[in-house]
């Protein structure tokens, strides 16, 4: 963005201002076209008056008298800006009768081409003065279309450094843009941007065709297909940008009818590319003035779309109205006033170029802004989901999980277990419940009050969180009961863990509620065996604690590997069993 503002202030000393060379500062003539690889003489009148007729089939000359080079210094470069023609032949006419001849014809432009669309002609160093230069155009399309001016050789080349760095930069601009907005909309499967990335796409092919970047590869296409090209590629340009601002506002904010009416004037200003891109004659500068007032009439409709988006709440016109303004502006400028002679010939196109590389940085920022604000709020709601669905598997008072939270947690523990039903099951594979009941909790509600049993059950739901693990997992069952399922201990391993629980728990500190006494919980173990369900190991493991109930209380009792047929625990294996 520097080089493409900056350049044109690092020319502004340049030696000598631009001499214009126009049809009222010459002479024309007409002739037929010479035939291919013969010449024609100078013919022997040149008109100093009027416009030229009748030219577009035959060959247009244009005089440059003494006067106007007197303007423009020794040894002015003749640059021409326009090339819808066959061929051009330029001649230097010096005082001592001698005469060079330089030329270019379609197809060919040799090293005399310039970026900008310009086409340089050097007059060779004599001692004798320039006296007239003479233009020979080949089947010119149009006359008045034409810009040429006579520059100072040291003026010339620092304005084709100037703007070789403009074009430059701007074409870049537009490319990194067509990518990202192409990434974009890949990303966020949104239309506005795929439109964006194909408006910024034809704009860096209508840049490169224009200024003439393409013959460093092409360049077999100078001259009048190039600037076809352009024609068909400015029009369609603004076909995309208009899809581009229409998708861009969501429907709500935006009047069915005037959305309609701007895409049809879109339309037709697209569709008009094609007949003006063939044209090589005829009224080309009718056509063009009509092409020109469709698309100030396509600006105000899109104004006008901005405008009343904006007043209806739409976010998308207030970020984006600041990119679209610009070209807009630009636009709407070239199209009422001669910008012909700005930038050094390249006139409204390097305005154009200009202002379409603004629109492209600022869409690119404003639109990830936009998205990402989106995207944030998204994230938000997917935490707060998130949240609330956590919560939800939450006991509100302990925060330990509950009965729903504790299966979901615990079922993919159970997929080695109930996919191998009758095989032995490694220490790795092993499952271990415990279930925790509070003893005599109905004594400590109905002696303290069931404030006091709530924070009973917070002070343990704390202790027993600590032994919280990938592989162990506390809930709140309901009540007094909590469990605990563990994997990858064995038996003994898990006997062990389910005392030191019993004993953590039974350490906990009440006194400031209870006053002196120990809050003890009873424990029953139960290991899983190969096949079991949640459901069978939960018998298994309550008809333990109903053991260890039944034993005195503050005790592990760990279940049998055997289960009667009517779910009770058989009586033929021993209970071990501790605790007070």
């Amino acid at each position: 963005m520097l080089l493409l503002f900056a350049a044109p202030a690092a020319s502004a000393w340049a030696a000598a201002p631009d001499q214009w060379i126009t049809l009222s500062n010459t002479c024309h003539a007409i002739s037929a076209t010479p035939a291919p690889g013969r010449d024609l003489p100078l013919p022997g009148q040149f008109v100093c008056r009027g416009e030229p007729q009748g030219y577009q089939h035959g060959s247009l000359w244009l005089q440059v008298g003494a006067t106007t080079l007197a303007r423009a210094g020794a040894q002015p470069v003749v640059m021409v800006h326009s090339s819808r023609f066959d061929a051009l032949r330029v001649g230097f006419f010096y005082a001592d009768g001698s005469a060079e001849w330089q030329g270019v014809a379609h197809g060919n432009y040799g090293a005399r081409w310039r970026l900008g669309g310009q086409i340089a002609f050097d007059p060779p160093l004599r001692d004798a003065p320039l006296t007239r230069i003479v233009l020979r155009f080949d089947r010119l399309a149009s006359a008045p279309m034409l810009r040429m001016r006579l520059v100072d050789n040291g003026a010339a080349q620092l304005q084709a450094t100037a703007m070789a760095c403009m074009i430059g930069a701007a074409l870049m601009l537009l490319t990194v843009g067509a990518l990202y907005n192409f990434g974009l909309a890949l990303a966020v499967r949104r239309q506005f941007p795929a439109w964006q990335g194909a408006w910024a796409t034809c704009m860096v092919a209508w840049g490169a065709l224009w200024s003439q970047f393409h013959l460093f590869f092409v360049p077999a296409m100078a001259g009048a297909v190039s600037a076809q090209a352009c024609i068909a590629l400015s029009c369609l340009a603004t076909l995309l940008g208009t899809l581009s601002l229409i998708t861009a506002i969501d429907r709500q904010h935006l009047p069915p009818w005037l959305a309609r009416t701007t895409l049809l004037v879109a339309l037709v200003c697209g569709g008009l590319g094609v007949p003006l891109s063939l044209m090589r004659s005829g009224p080309m500068e009718l056509w063009a003035q009509v092409l020109g007032l469709l698309v100030l009439l396509l600006l105000a409709l899109a104004g006008a779309c901005l405008v009343v988006a904006w007043l209806r709440g739409s976010a998308a016109a207030r970020a984006f109205v600041g990119a679209w303004a610009v070209p807009m502006l630009v636009m709407g400028l070239s199209g009422v006033i001669d910008t012909n002679h700005a930038f050094w010939g390249g006139g409204s196109q390097m305005m154009v170029l200009a202002a379409s590389a603004w629109q492209t940085v600022w869409l690119a920022v404003a639109a990830t802004r936009r998205f990402m604000g989106m995207r944030i709020e998204r994230d938000r709601a997917l935490v707060a989901e998130a949240a609330a669905h956590e919560q939800a598997r939450r006991d509100p008072l302990t925060g330990l999980r509950n009965r729903r939270g504790f299966m979901a947690a615990i079922a993919p523990l159970f997929d080695r277990v109930v996919e191998a039903p009758g095989a032995a099951l490694d220490d790795g594979d092993a499952l271990a419940l415990l279930l925790l009941d509070v003893d005599r909790f109905k004594a400590i509600n109905d002696t303290h009050g069931h404030d006091a049993g709530d924070s009973v059950l917070i002070t343990l739901a704390k202790r027993l969180a600590r032994w919280e693990a990938p592989t162990c997992v506390p809930a709140r069952l309901g009540g007094e009961e909590f469990a605990l399922l563990v994997k990858g201990m064995g038996r003994f391993a898990a006997l062990q863990l389910a005392e030191s629980v019993r004993s953590g728990l039974s350490g906990c500190d009440h006194s400031p509620i209870l006053g002196p006494g120990q809050v003890t919980v009873s424990v029953g173990v139960a290991m899983a065996r190969p096949g079991d369900d949640f459901g069978t190991l939960y018998r298994t493991a309550d008809a333990a604690l109903y053991a260890a109930k039944h034993q005195g209380r503050n005790r592990v009792v760990i279940a049998p590997d055997v289960l009667c047929s009517d779910g009770t625990v058989s009586q033929r294996a021993a209970f071990a069993g501790s605790g007070s």
